[in-house]
């Protein structure tokens, strides 16, 4: 049943004016963009307790593979043990502490190269070289079990390595709470990049970066070539804890409009924006024209609109080629889902494809860059994975290569932003109530500051 979907709770919520903004902030102090002092505080009460994308989890297929993630000075390895499973651990020896992986690789077992003490791919203590130096029956002193790597929680989840420096961390389910079986319907774990995964530094705060992607307001102003095919009247939104989402349907959703205009509408969509509906479109102009009279003419019966069409032909196309979106609305094969998964996670998503942006503070602690890591991701039949994948670059500092022109449009102005947000002139920004997800982002951050403070 259509009512059963998870998806069904955004299909129903409310649209934009009617939200209530009660509890939300939407005076927002423009030195947690700028402020070495806040940026430490991110750093401890955030930062060190949160669940945060690592990385995922294809590219530490086999057992063996191991990749290290960090954020700010903290150094983890990830690993998947001969058991399948991904486990985390601190990047550091339990002897003298050397960090003892750097990138990625694959190994039976990690040996520390300073004095080749030796940990299996779950963590434990193997060996240790000559246990009988001075003429003991240990080389250390205490239980040999309890000297095995410092272990983090990692959950894999929609194909994504999620780590948590906090061990004592509650599970990700609770932390992703009800967002998390909406998501888990669009199987993001059988997608791969495809055409697009990039790392690169650029000059503004982390948050600046998700309050770029956390609103469609700015669309009007940077993006007006996507004004025609988007209907921001009908923008909905959905709270989720912590999380949530909007969802912007294509134009066409104008019934009132003759037949050949609702058509129109989605031929508009250009296509090398949206590569995963490259098979639809011809699937889509061969339903239209079952409509079509003896004359030429395009009528519709009861029932029957240019979307119903066109979210047809993407439930076919799909599911012909495999993939199950059963669990899925017809809303969900052909709006967006624009997701904010607290801190620092974008998802834009419909059946069959996404885009996933995250934020984090850089290494070298400047709270005026950040590295930010952009992928599109595209559902395809097992076979054709491999062959598609887009291997992670990274941008050398410095460096820059353009991205596609909305993506590029969105880079330049987050630059400039964060130069005015460092005037000290300006106290606070001053949100609408067209950006509920930034104010809700806002609004969960402060709450996790003064909660954790006061803890």
């Amino acid at each position: 049943m259509q009512n059963a979907k998870p998806g069904t709770c955004i299909d129903d919520a409310p649209r934009i004016p009617e939200i209530d903004y009660t509890a939300l902030s939407t005076r927002v102090s423009t030195e947690r963009y700028w402020s070495s002092d806040h940026h430490r505080r991110e750093r401890e009460l955030l930062w060190m307790r949160v669940w945060q994308v690592a990385g995922r989890a294809d590219e530490i297929p086999e057992p063996g593979d191991w990749m290290v993630y960090s954020i700010f000075d903290q150094s983890f390895v990830l690993a998947r043990g001969r058991d399948g499973v991904v486990r985390g651990f601190v990047n550091a020896c339990r002897h003298r502490g050397n960090a003892f992986c750097k990138g990625k690789g694959h190994s039976a077992r990690f040996t520390c190269p300073y004095h080749n003490w030796s940990y299996g791919l779950d963590g434990q203590l193997l060996a240790v070289p000559r246990p009988d130096f001075d003429g003991s029956t240990e080389a250390f002193v205490g239980p040999k079990e309890e000297l095995g790597l410092i272990p983090v929680p990692v959950e894999c989840f929609a194909g994504f390595i999620f780590i948590n420096p906090d061990r004592q961390a509650a599970p990700l389910a609770e932390f992703l709470g009800e967002a998390g079986p909406v998501l888990a319907a669009f199987h993001l774990e059988d997608m791969v990049p495809v055409g697009m995964n990039v790392r690169e530094t650029i000059n503004c705060n982390w948050k600046v970066v998700m309050d770029a992607f956390y609103e469609s307001y700015h669309v009007q102003a940077v993006h007006p070539e996507l004004i025609p095919i988007m209907d921001l009247s009908k923008e909905r939104y959905r709270k989720f804890g912590d999380h949530s989402a909007t969802s912007v349907p294509f134009a066409g959703t104008d019934e009132s409009v003759s037949p050949e205009e609702q058509v129109a509408a989605f031929r508009r969509i250009p296509r090398p924006n949206f590569p995963g509906l490259a098979d639809v479109f011809p699937r889509f102009e061969e339903r239209v024209a079952g409509h079509r009279r003896p004359d030429g003419g395009l009528a519709f019966p009861d029932g029957v609109t240019g979307r119903s069409l066109f979210q047809q032909a993407v439930r076919e196309d799909l599911t012909g080629k495999g993939l199950d979106v059963s669990g899925l609305t017809d809303n969900q094969m052909s709006d967006f889902e624009f997701w904010a998964l607290f801190p620092n996670i974008y998802i834009q998503l419909r059946a069959g494809e996404s885009t996933m942006i995250t934020a984090r503070p850089h290494p070298d602690g400047d709270p005026n860059r950040c590295y930010w890591h952009v992928a599109n991701y595209i559902w395809l039949p097992s076979a054709q994975r491999d062959a598609q994948r887009e291997a992670m670059t990274e941008i050398a500092e410095g460096a820059h290569v353009p991205y596609f022109l909305a993506l590029e449009q969105d880079f330049s102005q987050m630059e400039d932003q964060q130069k005015g947000l460092r005037n000290s002139g300006l106290e606070y920004m001053t949100l609408t109530r067209q950006e509920p997800k930034v104010a809700q982002f806002h609004t969960v951050l402060d709450s996790w500051l003064e909660r954790e403070a006061t803890a």
